[in-house]
Formats: structure tokens, C-alpha cells, sequence
């Protein structure tokens, strides 16, 4: 009897036929549903457990599907349904189509053909997309500070020294912001069987409207009569500002490099470091890639999106996908399929607000103070389809000759000791068990920083001991399966204070100024999007009702130390650092100064209509953000013990409800 599912069966086989000339070792861009289709096959044993360095090739990705599908067909772990099926299938084309001529439904052009036997091909591609968000403000406080004048400063025994040129949301604001790309421009195709290149150039417009909360000294001025302005230190009292206001928090990436224009003035005197009105950005994104000794070997130089180490899409402690892309070459060696190996080193982007830290003007100021480098290495085990073991280091370190961070086989944490302890070294690991079908279970944990006298004395309350942990679980609900692929996620995020922060540190070669060494490029968070002193609760439903479509619905509950103001608690800033006397520190959490509390519900989708011979295809978000304060009666940082804490409401440190959407188009998607 012919069926259904046999009838499935033949048009894969045939299609594999087809397809199989034309794979490419370029990536697949996080992002892509395929990924969320991938950790779901893994949950339900329809395929092995593969490193989690990404993202993976295209080749990658198709070799993915034909496991997932052929499994099915073996009827192992429970078996796809027939949208899930049509998913796949159409992943597969998409992602390999045909080349040679114009598609006019992606927008691209290719061509392919062997020259002295020598395979090569090409393909063009353009699109172009509009998004734009939004924000309501129905409660707010909108507190004002005194202007801040650097030649006249307040006096610093004012209590609102700190909120010099604070500028907070107010009830009523409504505000816009807009994140399109007016052209992207790509090429890329393939040299030979193992080697693949590619190139894009993007071109942004953006408004990206935020506030400015206050000032913060990131120096800890607890050892020195605990004084709140310090001239000697002046350059270590910055401004925080917030995340920007029509975006969900931490959910926001800078679509550019470098710095931004303002349409009155293109040109090199132009640059500047945030667009709060309409502005102009540019990307350029290169990319090598190939394969080695039979596709073992795995090798990619590039300025891309990556996330390594994740027991669950973007939840990776280290490195996450959150992070600003940056250049980097890569290495993943896969001898046997239980075990891999994988290397990285990149150079990261400075933030040109960090002007105010250099010795200099502009944007060279910015950059002296800040020229790093990161490497990475991890050894992935796996166990058939019920356990796997994750560990690693990674190092933020000053741009010099260093072999022992260039080199994957050698290990970071222990390369430095030898050459002197100048940088920012951390180890991590990852446990994961899971019973295909149901569920799997994980713990994280990066370890930053630790004073081995105090690990056995009071690990859990010194600040000395900087490290973050994750614990999640994610299961297959199989009283949706009309929803193809879908998934619920429960987890648990805690990130330390002083955790991806480090002490300014004199590097050899660089003079007189002190180097930044945090777990930061471009301003943003390298490794998980909290920032340090936070805590998470987060609650994922995400599925694929049919093909083409992607829904998402998210709560959060997260917890912050202050990190600005009169009642900032020590180490919440990824800028902070501690004083020499650091190992005397201890930490409250909740209950050593104000805290931010934050409740976040979004609900989002996406369609493409390219299946239907439309080239376009639509996403929408909306939810609400509810946040309030909680503080104590004393002195925050006062280094006694835990306080009472109550829900406060004042100026600074306000009660706010706002309502966020966006909605977007993509005109000739990739995907």
C-alpha cells in the first residue's frame, strides 16, 4: 500500500539527487527558523547531538535534515507529521536551491560551471527590508536632572550629583524608533567541493531612542572614606543609559559598525555613537569557509553572529548570539561522532561612547583604552541521545603576540599564568541529560573570577567570586502537535556582580592608560545578555503552526542591581571594577541596595509568503513591560549584612508600565 508517508519518502530521495551537487560551506545566519528545528529533532531523538558552535554551514544544516527525515522514516523516537515534513522539505529547498539565472521571488542571481576541473559557482543577491517599533508610556515619572556641565560640576555632596543629565521616560511619551535595511547587497558561492567564500554589505537606517539614567562610579570607593566624587578617579564616573526604549530590554542589537551619520552631516567628521534621531549605518560582513579530511575538520574566517556552548537557543553563558558580531577564525575538529573539539580567536569592536575613558579626543580616545581580543576553546562529549558534557575557556585579552591564546590546542586559562595574569580569563562547563521524546534537562555555569581563600569560607556572599550559572529544562508538548516542532522552555539565569567585569589593568606596551578587559564588544554584552548582579526567570512556548510561519510567546522576570545613582549597589555595571581590597567585599542580593524589577511579556510571529510566489515576508511583536524598584532602609554596600527591602517609587527610581510593538517587512528574503 502506498503510503503517505512513503510517498514523502520518494520525493526526499529525489530531491537529494538533485540538491546534492550544490551545497556550500557558507553559514545559515542565526536567526534562521531551521535552528529552532534543530534543537527540537535533538529533543525528540531525531538526531545525534552535534557541536554546539554555531552557526552551521549549509551543508551542515541539509546533512541535518536527511538524518532527521531518514530517522523518521525508521519511525524512531516517535515520527513526524506531515507538516512537519513539508518544513523540512522546504528548509531543504531553500536552502540549496538550483542555480543558474535570475530568481526573481529571492531576489539573486547565480551561475555555476567547472573550469580546468575545477567546480565553481556564484550568486549575487539583493533585498531590502522596512521595520519600524514603537513605545507608550502610560506610567512613568519622567524625572529631569540638573544639567551636566563638565567645567562646572554639581557639588559632590549632592545627593542628585549622580543624576546629572538624567533624562527619564515621562507618562504620555510616546516614542518611535526604526531599524531597515535599505540595501543588502551579497555574493558568495563556492571554490571546488571544500572551500566557500562570501561578502555583504549592508546599509541601515536606524532611530534608536534611549534615555540616560544617571551617573555611576565604576570604581568601588568603599576602602577610601567611601567618598561618592572622586577627582583622582574622574575618568571611571560614566554615564548609564538604557536600553532603548522601543525594544523589549536586552533584546536590542546594533545593525551597524562603528559609528552612525546623521543625514546633515556624511562625512568623517561626522561619526556618532548612537542614533537618538534618524541616522545611517553600514555593515560589511565577509566570510571564508571549508572543510577538511572528509568534512571532520570544519574551518570558517569571518564577521558574523555566533553562539557557542548553548544547551538552548540563545542561552549560551559565554558566548551568546546576542553579542555585536565581530572578526574572528574558527576551527571545529569532529574525530569521532561522541567527541569535538572547537577554537576561536576574533578581534572585538570598542564602543565609541567610551571616549570619556581615553587620554585623547574623539574617536581615537575610545579605541586606545580598549584593544581586545577573544579566544575561546571547548571539548564537547556526547552519549547517543541522552547526555552530553561541555568544557571550555575563553579569555578577553590585549591585542599582542600571544601563542598560547592563538593556538586552539592550548588551553586559555592556563596560558596566561606563565605570561603574566593581564587579562580576563574564565572557565565554563555544560551537563545536559534528555529522554528523547520528552524532554531534556541542563546546568551551565562560567566561572569568571575566584579568590581561592575564600572558596571555602564564603563562596556565596564574597563579591571576589564572580561566575554565573543556568539550569533549564525543555519539552515537546505533545498535547499540541498540530503545532509543528513546538517546544516549552522553563529557565533559571543567575549572573554574579563584578561577573564579566575586571579591574582596568596597565598592560605592557600600551602606556600610562589603563586597558578595559570586559566581557563586552561594541558596547554590548559578549557573553549572556544580563547584565552583572541580575538574576532570570524565563517561560518559551515557541512553535511552527505551518509552513513558512513562526510563533513565540515569552515572559520574563528580571532582577537588576541599580547601576546608576545614590542607591547603586557595587558591581552591577559590566564597567565596574573592583578596589585593590576587593577579597573583603560581600554581596546581598536584593538586599545590599535598590534593585530594578522587571516583568516582560511578548508575543511574536513571522510569515514568508516566497512559497506562494510572493517575495516578501512579514513579522509582528507586541507585548508590555511592567518594572518598579525595591531598596533598603540603610546604606547600600555596606558590607554588614542582608537588609529588609520594601517596593520603592521616586523620581529616580520609578514605577513604569510600557506598552512595545514592532512590525517589519522583507522585500526578497533570504529566508
Amino acid at each position: 500500500m502506498f503510503t503517505k508517508k512513503r510517498f514523502f519518502v520518494c520525493v526526499f530521495a529525489v530531491m537529494v539527487q538533485i540538491f546534492l551537487a550544490a551545497q556550500t560551506h557558507i553559514s545559515v545566519p542565526l536567526g534562521h527558523p531551521i535552528y529552532h528545528v534543530i534543537e527540537q529533532a535533538q529533543v525528540r531523538g531525531l538526531h545525534r547531538f552535534i557541536p554546539l558552535v554555531r552557526p552551521y554551514t549549509r551543508a551542515q544544516v541539509l546533512s541535518i535534515v536527511d538524518e532527521i527525515l531518514n530517522n523518521d522514516a525508521n519511525l524512531r523516537f516517535g515520527g513526524l507529521t506531515p507538516a512537519e515534513r513539508r518544513i523540512l522539505l522546504q528548509f531543504r529547498q531553500e536552502l540549496n536551491p538550483g542555480r543558474g539565472g535570475l530568481d526573481l521571488i529571492r531576489g539573486r542571481i547565480s551561475t555555476e560551471h567547472t573550469w580546468n576541473d575545477v567546480y565553481f559557482s556564484g550568486e549575487l543577491g539583493f533585498g531590502f527590508s522596512l521595520g519600524f517599533s514603537a513605545a507608550a508610556f502610560p506610567i512613568a515619572r519622567g524625572f529631569q536632572g540638573p544639567a551636566f556641565d563638565p567645567h562646572n560640576l554639581p557639588d559632590p555632596d549632592d545627593p542628585y550629583f549622580l543624576f546629572a543629565g538624567a533624562n527619564h521616560p515621562a507618562s504620555g511619551d510616546f516614542l518611535w524608533g526604526t531599524d531597515s535595511e535599505f540595501i543588502n547587497f551579497h555574493f558568495h558561492g563556492d571554490l571546488g567541493e571544500n572551500v566557500s567564500y562570501g561578502l555583504a554589505f549592508v546599509g541601515t537606517i536606524v532611530r534608536a531612542p534611549r534615555s540616560t539614567l544617571g551617573r555611576v562610579n565604576t570604581f568601588y570607593p568603599g576602602w577610601q572614606g567611601n567618598p561618592v566624587y572622586d577627582p583622582a578617579r574622574e575618568n571611571r564616573v560614566i554615564f548609564t543609559h538604557s536600553e532603548p526604549l522601543t525594544h523589549f530590554p536586552f533584546s536590542h542589537r546594533r545593525n551597524w559598525h562603528g559609528s552612525v551619520w546623521f543625514p546633515h552631516d556624511i562625512g568623517a567628521g561626522g561619526f556618532e555613537p548612537w542614533p537618538y534621531t534618524v541616522a545611517i549605518g553600514h555593515m560589511m560582513l565577509p566570510e571564508l569557509a571549508g572543510t577538511l579530511l572528509n568534512n571532520r575538520v570544519t574551518y570558517r574566517i569571518a564577521r558574523l553572529d555566533r553562539e557557542w556552548g548553548a544547551m538552548s537557543n540563545s542561552a549560551s553563558l559565554v558566548f551568546n548570539e546576542s553579542a555585536q558580531s565581530f572578526l574572528a577564525a574558527e576551527i571545529t575538529f569532529e574525530p569521532f561522532p561522541w567527541f569535538s573539539f572547537s577554537g576561536l580567536t576574533g578581534v572585538l569592536d570598542y564602543d565609541p561612547f567610551m571616549r570619556e575613558f581615553g587620554g585623547g579626543s574623539g574617536l581615537k580616545a575610545a579605541a586606545e583604552v580598549f584593544q581586545n581580543a577573544f579566544s575561546i576553546n571547548v571539548a564537547q562529549f556526547s552519549f547517543r541521545n541522552f547526555f552530553r558534557f561541555d568544557l571550555g575557556s575563553a579569555v578577553i585579552w590585549p591585542k599582542r603576540f600571544h601563542l598560547g591564546y592563538f593556538f586552539p590546542l592550548a588551553d586559555s586559562f592556563f596560558a596566561q599564568l606563565p605570561s603574566g595574569d593581564f587579562d580576563n580569563a574564565a572557565v565554563f562547563l555544560n551537563l545536559m541529560g534528555q529522554y528523547p521524546g520528552l524532554g531534556k534537562l541542563w546546568f551551565s555555569l562560567f566561572l569568571d573570577e575566584a579568590s581561592p581563600s575564600d572558596v571555602t569560607r564564603d563562596f556565596f556572599n564574597m563579591s571576589r567570586m564572580m561566575y554565573a550559572y543556568q539550569v533549564g529544562v525543555t519539552v515537546h508538548v505533545p498535547w499540541f502537535r498540530r503545532l509543528a516542532f513546538n517546544s516549552l522552555t522553563v529557565s533559571y539565569t543567575r549572573i554574579e556582580p563584578y561577573t564579566f567585569s575586571h579591574t582596568r589593568e596597565h598592560i605592557p606596551g600600551y602606556g600610562d592608560l589603563p586597558m578595559e578587559t570586559n566581557w563586552v564588544t561594541f558596547g554590548r554584552a559578549l557573553g549572556h545578555h544580563l547584565p552583572p548582579n541580575s538574576d532570570e526567570l524565563l517561560v518559551r512556548f515557541t512553535a511552527m503552526p505551518v509552513p513558512g510561519s513562526m510563533i513565540n510567546f515569552q515572559y520574563q522576570m528580571i532582577r537588576h542591581g541599580a547601576d546608576y545613582g545614590d542607591r547603586a549597589v557595587s558591581g552591577s555595571s559590566r564597567w565596574s571594577e573592583l578596589a585593590p581590597h576587593r577579597q573583603h567585599l560581600r554581596k546581598f542580593f536584593l538586599r545590599d541596595g535598590a534593585y530594578r524589577w522587571m516583568h516582560i511579556f511578548r508575543l511574536g510571529g513571522s510569515h514568508s509568503f516566497v512559497s506562494s510566489n510572493l517575495p516578501l515576508s512579514v513579522f509582528a511583536e507586541i507585548g508590555a513591560v511592567y518594572s518598579f524598584f525595591t531598596d533598603i532602609s540603610g546604606e547600600p554596600n555596606s558590607n554588614i549584612g542582608p537588609s529588609p527591602f520594601r517596593r520603592v517609587n521616586t523620581p529616580q527610581y520609578p514605577r513604569t508600565l510600557s506598552f512595545i510593538g514592532a512590525l517589519g517587512v522583507r522585500i526578497f528574503p533570504k529566508w
